[in-house]
């Protein structure tokens, strides 16, 4: 699961260096139309998680991960091939539409086997694969361009694809038994969404699921330029880019035992107070330094605002999935595709407000860490105060 779910990670993280010799061969002459390189991937991710989770719950969920990654095969070849900048973008469309197969089907899968807090464990260990992913993946790229040119990064893509497929076929038994399968169906699709969107909390898990993540794709579509162009980092890039994936690392293995001693909604509304709060009283250090805040301060704001960021991402995932039991396809599939659409439009906003300031960046984390907050009070203010979080107990 966590090598499968680490292929949208490594579709990110290892072009990042990459992305002024790409700009560069098509002759893109503004460096924010770069970021588009990486923002269009969780386009093709948004829609295609809509897609997957029904086909999953009609016929299996390994047939839908190998669909997924034939998919994303497809997009590697053709950005591979590709010899004008809008092909390539439909390619990385591609891309994210068939790596949204294995990522959703990575909490399908989860979510067939665990419930409660058991489950927010799971998918913190699954998660911390991938947040560790961009530990090496930037450096893993910087390699493969200066060695072979950035088109052999989607050529290693496609290689570790093939092995993902492999490893999966062998490894991995069907968790959906032929008795619990529904036709797929326009009026099943109808009736499933319904069902997700008209329950309050799993909206709200959803909305504020989306803002997180928002704020990581601003930060992954911007940090190129910020730690490059305005630190002028240089080669150096990776290592700083790697310091924080640490913090996100830490955070979710962290989380693996802090959820089943203080439970999924404390450490989500602890994480949210802390992003907020932390982001104002950096925005007021920016205001009065007015030159740019030092380096070192900007790694220290990141570092502990990403450790938040990382209890946020399982704990929210769970949050969301918990009540969807009996539509875990169907379940994943909305959770998965409407926080991914709002993340990008949410991400995309702040990636090319970049004016040469990390103020976007610091004022996006303020403000929809904010607006989370918010929407986390008034879901709970409509949960009923006897319900408790499910217990670590395996569905079988």
């Amino acid at each position: 699961m966590a090598l499968l779910i680490s292929l949208v990670a490594l579709s990110i993280d290892s072009l990042l260096p990459a992305l002024p010799a790409i700009g560069h061969s098509f002759g893109v002459q503004d460096a924010n139309h770069n970021q588009w390189v990486i923002t269009v991937l969780f386009l093709g991710m948004g829609i295609g998680q809509l897609f997957f989770g029904p086909l999953a719950d009609s016929v299996g969920r390994k047939p839908a991960v190998y669909l997924g990654l034939a998919l994303f095969g497809v997009g590697c070849l053709l950005s591979l091939m590709a010899t004008d900048f809008r092909v390539l973008l439909v390619g990385r469309v591609l891309q994210g539409l068939g790596a949204s197969g294995p990522r959703i089907m990575t909490l399908t899968l989860v979510r067939d086997q665990y419930s409660g807090r058991a489950m927010a464990r799971v998918m913190s260990f699954v998660t911390a694969v991938f947040i560790l992913v961009p530990v090496i993946a930037p450096l893993a790229g910087q390699w493969i361009m200066e060695w072979a040119g950035w088109r052999s990064i989607f050529g290693f893509y496609l290689a570790l694809a093939v092995i993902a497929g492999i490893w999966f076929a062998l490894r991995q038994p069907e968790t959906l038994v032929p008795t619990r399968r529904h036709p797929l169906s326009v009026r099943e699709l109808r009736e499933g969404i319904r069902a997700v969107m008209t329950n309050r909390a799993v909206m709200g898990y959803i909305l504020i699921l989306g803002m997180v993540f928002g704020l990581f794709i601003g930060y992954l579509s911007s940090a190129q330029q910020i730690f490059q162009n305005q630190y002028h980092l240089g080669r150096k890039f990776p290592l700083f880019f790697a310091i924080l994936a640490l913090a996100l690392g830490a955070a979710s293995l962290a989380n693996a035992r802090l959820v089943m001693r203080f439970g999924m909604r404390v450490l989500s509304r602890l994480a949210l107070n802390g992003i907020c709060g932390l982001s104002v009283i950096f925005i007021g250090v920016l205001w009065f330094t007015r030159s740019g805040a030092p380096l070192w301060s900007l790694m220290v704001y990141l570092m502990i605002t990403f450790f938040g960021v990382g209890l946020l991402f399982g704990n929210l995932n769970a949050l969301a999935m918990e009540p969807l039991a009996a539509r875990a396809g169907m379940g994943a599939s909305v959770v998965g595709s409407i926080s991914t659409l709002i993340s990008l439009l949410l991400g995309a906003w702040i990636g090319q407000s970049y004016n040469g300031t990390v103020f976007p960046l610091v004022g996006g984390f303020a403000l929809l860490s904010g607006l989370g907050r918010g929407l986390f009070q008034w879901i709970e203010s409509g949960l009923p105060k006897e319900r408790g979080e499910g217990t670590p107990e395996v569905n079988h």
